[in-house]
């Protein structure tokens, strides 16, 4: 990340009311890096040796999902997935697609959906999520 990316970094933590604590702003830094939604697993892989331990970084992917700083990708995978929430607003979330064949999952940023609407008297949708399934162009 340059230098401008990890005060943006430090900045967004602030204004979450978080610390600017180095296992955060290195996850952070990993999300920001990343082209689809990655596991606490493979975050821990690309930090290596001298980032946080497996623990801590669950413990800040949660702190920074509750805050909204990022959210669980909806992969239809067990383990969740995550990424930064700057492409997604407060209700809807771009949408994913994931490949049957070797379990990849992309972002779509490129294309939105409308928020559902019509679902009958009681329901208030409070967060949509799309998830698509098919085979991608390696496995194809």
């Amino acid at each position: 990340m340059k230098r401008d990316n990890h005060y943006d970094a430090e900045r967004m933590l602030r204004r979450a009311g978080l610390r600017c604590t180095q296992p955060r702003l290195t996850v952070l830094k990993v999300l920001a890096a990343a082209v689809r939604p990655l596991s606490p697993e493979e975050v821990v892989r690309k930090l290596g040796t001298q980032g946080p331990n497996r623990v801590t970084v669950y413990r800040v992917l949660e702190s920074l999902v509750r805050c909204g700083l990022v959210h669980r990708a909806f992969t239809g995978q067990r383990a969740g997935r995550y990424e930064l929430a700057v492409n997604c607003g407060q209700k809807q979330c771009h949408p994913h697609f994931t490949c049957t064949v070797c379990g990849r999952t992309i972002c779509i940023k490129k294309f939105s959906l409308p928020i559902v609407r019509g679902l009958g008297d009681g329901f208030v949708v409070q967060r949509q999520q799309v998830r698509l399934e098919g085979i991608c162009p390696r496995c194809g």
